[in-house]
């Protein structure tokens, strides 16, 4: 199957600075700074997220008209179970770890709460994917979404797209309001644990699914040719781009003067609860679009606008996401992001088992980490390089 080389790029960039991210270090480390999150209100998880739904929309789209609803819906909840797997697997290892290593029980107290092999109502939760440790919080939204992505696409496939969006949109202000939180707080106190910890997510599903099903709105549309993309990202359209570039700008100081609390008081009080990345806030579902669209277009119409430095922006853009090294990760996103957990949690047993590390000595680490996201996808490429029959990838 034809690899969407640009997709994997991105998806490996997002990767390695989700790695960049997670890493913590007592003192913190110089190179959380050097991050497009602190230009502006998007982060690694939604274009990772976005990319998943639109690759997501691509592939098995093609697969439905193909081979019929049916069979492309067990495919597609054949991989949400293999995407559940590993979620769970990659517990499971953690907590294997917990018992082995000295004072690990202490050190991901933060990360884990009082999850052990004795806590059955807690490993329930956690297989009813209610209570997801720090970090492993990706996976178990994408399932969700993977569960109910066969009538969508089957929707959109057949004109019903913009009903589709419309429902997205419904949900998210539903996530805004807290009104799942209606059944969820019944939930909560059903499975309390004794450390006091009831559901324990990151994402709010409500919110955060309007950034998986848009991409695959857009993926659907795409495969089935519904929409021209060239035609909307013409080097001479530069009304959206522009209008992307002024959404940007706009936030550009509040993202670094809200960072920094800058802001009065009152206004960050109102300010933070617009911006609420858990709820995906209505300031990211502002950001997020302006960034996206804007960088499509550089990539699409960028390298045939007049202007010269427009083109070396796009040449450079372009070079930076087709990177093999990005592209090798991006192949393997989900090997990689289940790896780059492991990376995460022993760096910071190492951490905190070690006196204070020098701020060379954590980027090293950094460093090194980073190469080390390759290990999986190496190894499921390993017969590119020994020779036999390449490996199979798989989309989403």
């Amino acid at each position: 199957m034809k690899r969407y080389e640009i997709i994997d790029g991105l998806r490996g960039y997002f990767l390695v600075f989700m790695l960049i991210n997670h890493l913590v270090f007592v003192g913190g480390y110089w190179m959380l700074l050097v991050n497009h999150d602190q230009l502006a209100f998007v982060e690694d998880a939604q274009g990772f997220v976005f990319l998943s739904g639109l690759l997501v929309g691509m592939v098995y789209s093609r697969k439905m008209a193909k081979a019929g609803y049916e069979q492309a819906r067990q495919k597609i909840w054949d991989r949400a179970f293999e995407l559940y797997r590993y979620a769970m697997g990659i517990v499971m290892v953690v907590l294997v770890a917990q018992m082995l290593l000295p004072d690990a029980y202490r050190i991901w107290h933060d990360w884990l709460g009082y999850t052990n092999f004795d806590e059955p109502l807690r490993l329930a939760a956690i297989g009813a994917l209610l209570f997801q440790p720090t970090f492993m919080d990706i996976l178990p939204q994408y399932v969700v979404y993977m569960v109910f992505a066969p009538p969508v696409i089957w929707l959109c496939m057949n004109g019903k797209w913009p009903y589709v969006a419309v429902g997205a949109l419904i949900l998210w202000i539903t996530g805004q309001l807290g009104l799942q939180r209606l059944a969820t707080e019944i939930v909560n106190r059903w499975i309390m644990g004794s450390d006091e910890e009831g559901i324990r997510v990151s994402f709010n599903l409500f919110g955060w699914q309007i950034v998986f099903f848009s991409g695959l709105m857009a993926g659907v549309l795409t495969a089935n040719r519904t929409i021209d993309w060239s035609k909307i990202f013409r080097p001479e359209a530069t009304l959206l781009p522009k209008i992307c570039l002024i959404i940007c700008l706009f936030f550009l100081p509040l993202r670094i003067s809200s960072a920094h609390e800058l802001l009065p008081q009152f206004v960050l009080d109102k300010f933070a609860t617009m911006e609420i990345r858990a709820d995906f806030g209505p300031v990211y579902l502002l950001n997020f679009p302006a960034v996206a669209i804007g960088l499509v277009w550089l990539l699409m119409a960028g390298p045939r606008h007049r202007n010269v430095h427009v083109r070396r922006l796009a040449a450079g853009v372009t070079w930076l996401f087709s990177l093999s090294f990005l592209r090798l990760l991006g192949r393997h996103s989900l090997h990689v992001y289940v790896w780059h957990v492991a990376i995460v949690y022993i760096v910071f047993y190492v951490d905190q088992q070690t006196p204070e590390f020098s701020q060379i000595t954590k980027t090293l680490i950094a460093l090194i980490s980073i190469m080390m996201l390759s290990i999986p996808a190496l190894w499921r490429e390993r017969n590119r390089f020994i020779g036999g029959p390449p490996g199979k990838l798989v989309n989403g």
